[in-house]
């Protein structure tokens, strides 16, 4: 391995360990709302408002701050970022008052918000053209999510909402590597340089399509799948949890996969072929009968699922080279997070028919996906026509400091 390589994947084992952090506290937050709920005596409203000030916080301003980091890199963002976002959850617990609680949740979000476009930006930086490299730093937000329950649970369970502060360590250690590597991130910070390439946002639309699609699986199978195993598999309290964990270890390895399948096909086609995987092992783990055996299609059903993940964050990028903080806010953050304002859509439907009734009808999701997939495109494999007939295409992109890999 020459030092050149070596240096990039150096750099991104250091972005994949901080969007582990970061998407940590995404994680975080469901973890920790039953607590309140038992704690400090918050109705079913209330803990649904702590979750809505989460995903508005890290959904909403996404793009936003991703236009802005595309106009103007920010070396100091993402460690600003990753440090809110530890120190609002970490300080919620400590918080007297359902206000302020509620506000440093909402404080979190915002910092999930300023690190995903500022790091997805450098990430790409440092992995250039290879999607396995992203992929890297992809599945660290996988590992994140992860990690939450299994990291706070016991904790919480022992110490109550005030164990919430243990988990403001981890940001500032990891704000503190990033701030100190931030020029490294950003050599060229000062410059003007501008990227080649048009930006395509038809394709990139297409491609948000089918992140939403993702997402929304994503948080019903989360949602879902233990209360499933627990009231209509008639399982333990310890086996529902294995089912989770099945699932969300199975989107690590899909997204690690991913990458790595996609510089061998092609990016759109493990997209492609991701999503249509999803369908039968989503149908697979609904009509498989007993326990146990169940588990085997939560790893397949999250590996399938997460498939495409790392694939459309740098698709995403490619599509839109002069913008790659925008590109990684929205594949990042707002398409993302969308699946989170949708669940409780199903919450409905498991009221009236059970948590069965959910896993019955997340297999007929992916179909969207899979239509949509048909439109994607290669990057380079532009047509003519397809050039004159986007007129947004035809924009002059802004002046971009120019990334080096």
């Amino acid at each position: 391995m020459t030092s050149e390589l070596a240096g990039v994947w150096r750099r991104m084992r250091m972005w994949g360990a901080a969007h582990a952090v970061d998407d940590l506290y995404q994680g975080l937050v469901p973890a920790v709302v039953p607590y309140f709920v038992l704690e400090r005596g918050y109705g079913y409203v209330a803990a649904g408002g702590l979750t809505l000030a989460a995903t508005l916080g890290s959904a909403v301003p996404q793009p936003l701050v991703g236009l802005l980091v595309d106009r103007r890199p920010l070396p100091w963002l993402s460690a600003a970022g990753l440090a809110l976002a530890g120190l609002g959850v970490g300080l919620s617990g400590l918080a007297d008052g359902y206000a302020l609680v509620w506000l440093l949740v909402l404080l979190s979000g915002l910092g999930v918000a300023a690190f995903h476009p500022a790091a997805g930006r450098a990430a790409r930086e440092a992995a250039g053209d290879s999607t396995s490299a992203m992929s890297v730093f992809a599945a660290g937000g996988s590992v994140g999510f992860f990690l939450a329950p299994v990291l706070a649970t016991p904790l919480l369970a022992a110490w109550g909402v005030r164990a919430t502060a243990v988990f403001v360590l981890p940001a500032l250690l990891m704000a503190a590597v990033l701030f100190r590597a931030r020029h490294r991130t950003y050599p060229h910070a000062g410059g003007g340089a501008k990227r080649a390439g048009k930006d395509r946002w038809r394709p990139f639309l297409v491609l948000t399509g089918v992140e939403v699609v993702r997402s929304v699986v994503f948080f019903g199978v989360s949602t879902f799948i233990e209360l499933y195993w627990l009231r209509q598999l008639g399982a333990s309290h310890l086996l529902a949890g294995a089912a989770l964990t099945c699932f969300l270890l199975g989107g690590v390895g899909g997204t690690l996969g991913g990458g790595r399948l996609a510089d061998r096909i092609g990016m759109v086609r493990t997209a492609q072929w991701g999503t249509a995987l999803t369908v039968p092992m989503l149908v697979l783990l609904r009509v498989t009968p007993g326990a146990w055996a169940p588990l085997l299609f939560a790893v397949l059903a999250g590996a399938a699922l997460n498939l495409p993940f790392a694939v459309l964050v740098k698709l995403g990028q490619d599509y839109l080279p002069n913008r790659p903080g925008t590109a990684a806010g929205v594949t990042l953050g707002l398409a993302v997070s969308i699946g989170g304002l949708i669940a409780p859509l199903f919450g409905l439907i498991a009221q009236q028919h059970g948590p069965q009734g959910v896993l019955t009808v997340l297999p007929a999701i992916p179909l969207l996906g899979v239509a949509l997939g048909a439109f994607m495109v290669e990057p380079g494999r532009w047509t003519d026509a397809a050039d004159d007939d986007d007129p947004a295409d035809d924009d002059d992109p802004a002046p971009e400091p120019e990334l080096v890999a």
